[in-house]
């Protein structure tokens, strides 16, 4: 059964019976995994981080009444977005764009979860809602040691403001990527850009 087929089916096997249990540190709602396409390369720990970001993304979709159909994509998304972290590549070829070419070649079409993928982790001025949430999902899981508390509050902020949660979270990352003089991928000023206009 191809891919995205099975992640339908498993997408409406879950909503029937959600896990009432709490996440790690933020009370995100856990629910049993979709899955990970065959191909993927994930450690335990990435499986766990993979996990929490799904179970966000599932509480913002409630929160927000989002369309059932938008949930399956933004999960497309995020059961593939580090699909291939823990694999070997290629120097200069990233975990998101090798995931993405590998998702298209295995039956994935739908444009806006393959470039959700592959820019999850610099932004992309082209995203639309599904590469949005998957990179405030990725960003905020409650699994990350940094700035816990922050994070959680911007998480709880999410469903009310997305875009401005996401503009502030992008200008903390330019702020922070120029006060340590490390270099600015060009999409992420795209991304920027595209969030201030």
């Amino acid at each position: 059964m191809p891919f995205v087929q099975r992640i339908i089916r498993r997408v409406r096997s879950l909503r029937s019976r959600r896990a009432t249990s709490v996440g790690r540190g933020a009370g995100v709602a856990t629910a049993p995994p979709l899955e990970l396409p065959d191909w993927a390369e994930v450690g335990r720990k990435r499986y766990a981080h993979i996990r929490r970001v799904a179970a966000m993304l599932e509480q913002w979709a409630d929160e927000m009444d989002s369309p059932e159909e938008e949930r399956i994509r933004w999960l497309r998304a995020c059961w593939l977005h580090d699909a291939l972290r823990d694999a070997d590549l290629a120097p200069g070829i990233s975990h998101g764009a090798a995931a993405a070419d590998r998702a298209k070649r295995y039956g994935e079409s739908d444009r806006g979860v393959l470039d959700a993928v592959r820019y999850h982790s610099v932004g992309y001025a082209g995203w639309d809602d599904v590469g949005k949430m998957l990179y405030l999902a990725d960003f905020l899981e409650p699994g990350r040691r940094s700035r816990r508390k922050q994070r959680a509050e911007w998480a709880k902020r999410v469903p009310r403001s997305r875009d401005r949660v996401l503009r502030e979270i992008v200008a903390q990352q330019l702020r922070g990527r120029l006060r340590t003089r490390r270099p600015i991928d060009p999409l992420t000023v795209e991304f920027w850009n595209s969030l201030a206009e």
